[in-house]
């Protein structure tokens, strides 16, 4: 589980809630995930749900996380719901996507809007079937 501190509470990142713990409140979510999932090839978008990219990337992470469920991690971190994930990830613009192998290691970046067919081509490459 990918865990980060923020003030005085702890974020973690899930599928496709961030979830933000304080003393006040626990909000449970459905999945945890750590990023890049072990074992498993991963994609990881960062954005933010109003930027005009991410808007139109938005319908295509949705689709691509069903239709690669238990076969590839498909996850979007909103970076103004959470601005250290900029510096985390070493991002300077969004949306940014990265693809990480099933070794967890980095094999691809790419700034700005990435279509559904060429993010599939990569997950392909990547030896998701």
């Amino acid at each position: 589980m990918s865990v980060k501190n923020l003030l005085n509470g702890v974020i973690l990142f899930t599928s496709s809630v961030l979830i933000l713990v304080t003393s006040a409140s626990v909000v449970v979510a459905k999945q945890h995930l750590e990023i890049p999932v072990s074992g498993m090839v991963t994609m990881v978008d960062l954005g933010a749900k109003k930027c005009i990219p991410c808007k139109m990337m938005a319908p295509i992470m949705e689709e691509l996380e069903a239709e690669y469920k238990g076969r590839a991690a498909i996850v979007f971190i909103d970076v103004w719901e959470n601005p250290n994930a900029g510096n985390d990830y070493g991002i300077s613009l969004i949306p940014t996507q990265i693809f990480y192998d099933a070794k967890g290691n980095e094999v691809l970046r790419h700034e700005g809007f990435y279509d559904k067919a060429s993010i599939i081509s990569e997950l392909t490459k990547l030896g998701v079937k």
